[in-house]
């Protein structure tokens, strides 16, 4: 067989990935061949702004020159040794990244999903170490709307029918509350099984739901007062996102089990990281948990230069100043279909009204054909979230974009089809 490496045109691309892929994506029809900080290109040359960036992978903008040359340069030395040995490069990551974000210890993973059951994983075999719970009793409380991956453990806790329903039967030992609900969060926690309590921030793909000032302190003060784990998915909020290096810092709050992931690579190969405490994460011994490919060298290698970039670059200070400016310009539309515009740093959302006959879908394919892609979830919410390098003139030349497709589809009097669709990340 000739596995010559050819350059597709978009319509062949798309007709094999149909034919021959699993079905469990639905991606806006446009093929996308090559990248360079916040631009995309197809096959054929036409150029995007991307206003997603992988879900917030690539915070450092495509193709970062810094972070693939620490791809490349790592790659022609060592690549992959497995935890069988060490590498002369997994020692020097673990002290940069638990120095960077001040924790004790980091167990190394690969995918955001793995960073969540590894840090559930820490949260069960604490709560019986240190909290003294019985046995198979331990507990961990999630809330309504979450998103940490597809895996049996993740969609356990999930409420979107799209992840949870026929994959059953579900993993026990969670407990699932409203969001932004502290009264909520304090009765679940009286119970003394509890070990942990696992949340975002900011709500990515529920649709950029942000909570009320205040929550994450109370979020704080609530764990330490029932001795339970905070623990803070951070897959999609941290490293800059939304103007601080994490979430949590907005608040001045510290999680006791951090999850990094996505941009933790700046888009470049899958890498998460689970910190925490030496109590926490040295209940884990030899042999109970790891993965062939978690703290390979090219992995250590491109994250700290990834992380590194975020400090060099002052990507948090850039995210919360543009984001003000790129939310002042969405809340300037006055559609009457645009219900909120909300968010923080470069993590924004459109929510449109459900009544108003208008589809995020239908506006995601109209935002395409005039050069900049969005993804919708839950067939109303249009996530926005470019990466951080943008520019003030690159996000106005966002918002001239977005101001025209709206007036355009105003003019239109509404959607051209329906597709309604969950989220996909």
């Amino acid at each position: 067989m000739d596995t010559t490496m050819t350059r597709l045109d978009s319509p062949t691309a798309i007709e094999l990935d149909e034919r021959h892929n699993a079905h469990n994506y639905h991606p806006l029809p446009v093929v996308l061949s090559r990248a360079e900080g916040i631009y995309m290109w197809s096959p054929e040359g036409t150029r995007y702004i991307d206003c997603l960036s992988a879900y917030s992978a690539v915070n450092q903008g495509h193709c970062h020159p810094r972070i693939v040359k620490a791809l490349t340069d790592q790659a022609s030395r060592l690549t992959l040794t497995s935890r069988a040995f060490f590498s002369d490069i997994l020692g020097e990551y673990c002290r940069y990244i638990t120095e960077y974000f001040g924790y004790d210890r980091v167990l190394p993973m690969n995918t955001g999903v793995e960073g969540g059951e590894t840090a559930c994983k820490l949260a069960r075999r604490w709560g019986y170490l240190h909290k003294h719970v019985p046995d198979n009793q331990a507990r961990i409380v999630f809330v309504e709307g979450n998103f940490w991956g597809r895996t049996l453990a993740a969609i356990s806790t999930s409420t979107d029918p799209v992840c949870h329903d026929g994959f059953g039967p579900y993993m026990p030992g969670f407990d699932v509350i409203p969001y932004d609900d502290l009264q909520a969060l304090d009765k679940a926690l009286s119970n003394p099984h509890v070990a942990g309590f696992m949340f975002e921030p900011i709500q990515g793909e529920a649709g950029v739901m942000v909570p009320k000032d205040g929550y994450l302190k109370g979020v704080r003060d609530l764990c330490t007062k029932h001795k339970v784990l905070m623990i803070a998915d951070e897959i999609q909020t941290g490293l800059c996102r939304t103007g601080k290096m994490l979430c949590c810092d907005h608040e001045n709050v510290r999680p006791d089990i951090l999850i990094l992931g996505k941009a933790l690579s700046g888009g470049v190969l899958p890498v998460s990281a689970v910190l925490s405490s030496d109590e926490v994460i040295l209940g884990i011994k030899p042999g109970e948990h790891g993965s062939t490919y978690g703290g390979n060298p090219l992995a250590c290698a491109v994250a700290m230069e990834a992380l590194q970039v975020l400090k060099d670059e002052n990507l948090a200070d850039n995210a919360e100043k543009m984001g003000q400016i790129f939310r002042q310009g969405l809340r300037s539309l006055s559609y009457p279909w645009i219900a909120q515009v909300r968010g923080k740093g470069l993590l924004n959302a459109v929510e449109i009204d459900h009544d108003a006959g208008v589809h995020a879908w239908d506006v995601c394919l109209a935002l395409k054909e005039n050069g900049l892609l969005a993804k919708p979830t839950h067939d109303c919410i249009i996530r926005l979230a470019p990466p951080l390098v943008a520019n003030e003139a690159q996000i106005n030349e966002m918002l001239a974009i977005i101001h025209k497709t709206f007036e355009d589809i105003n003019v239109l009097g509404g959607r051209l089809a329906t597709q309604p669709l969950g989220g996909d990340d």
